[in-house]
């Protein structure tokens, strides 16, 4: 339904437990190397409990051939702390990109100036960031809310 994707990931417990969040939405996991751990990281098996697997997941070389390979309409969105547009003013569509940086960097300066406009944020107080897996549910799930609104709405049509 929509396409998480973490450019250079470091912690395997925050993959696992965003694997099984793109399990549970029907979203596929796009990790854009390097990663800071191995595949086969039990730490990430563990989170990603038995469902790991099932997981769709495609692995990129770069976020360039990621984009590369995309429809040129396709619409990508970047998490960021260094925004003010709260991600809930986004009007989120089937098979949009979310795209995610690193726990400890977050997304690239360059990346992030090449993208300006589509650039958002999950307000907070009193804290630099939240953990990527608890930031990735929230702009997941408001994602599925206003497709399941949008399709609620052609079905009563």
């Amino acid at each position: 339904m929509f396409n998480v994707v973490l450019v250079e990931p470091e912690i395997p417990p925050n993959t696992g437990n965003i694997g099984r969040l793109c399990l549970a939405t029907r979203s596929t996991l796009h990790l854009v190397k390097p990663l800071g751990f191995s595949l086969d990281d039990r730490q990430l098996q563990r989170a990603g409990l038995d469902y790991w697997n099932e997981v769709p997941l495609q692995l990129w070389d770069s976020f360039d051939s990621l984009q590369r390979a995309q429809a040129s309409a396709t619409r990508y969105f970047f998490l960021t702390t260094k925004s003010r547009r709260p991600y809930y003013d986004i009007k989120f569509r089937e098979n949009d990109f979310l795209v995610f940086g690193r726990e400890t960097k977050g997304l690239s300066e360059q990346l992030l100036a090449a993208n300006r406009r589509h650039c958002i944020t999950i307000p907070m107080h009193g804290t630099r960031s939240l953990n990527l897996a608890t930031a990735v549910a929230i702009v997941l799930f408001e994602a599925m809310r206003q497709q399941s609104m949008v399709l609620r709405a052609n079905v009563s049509t």
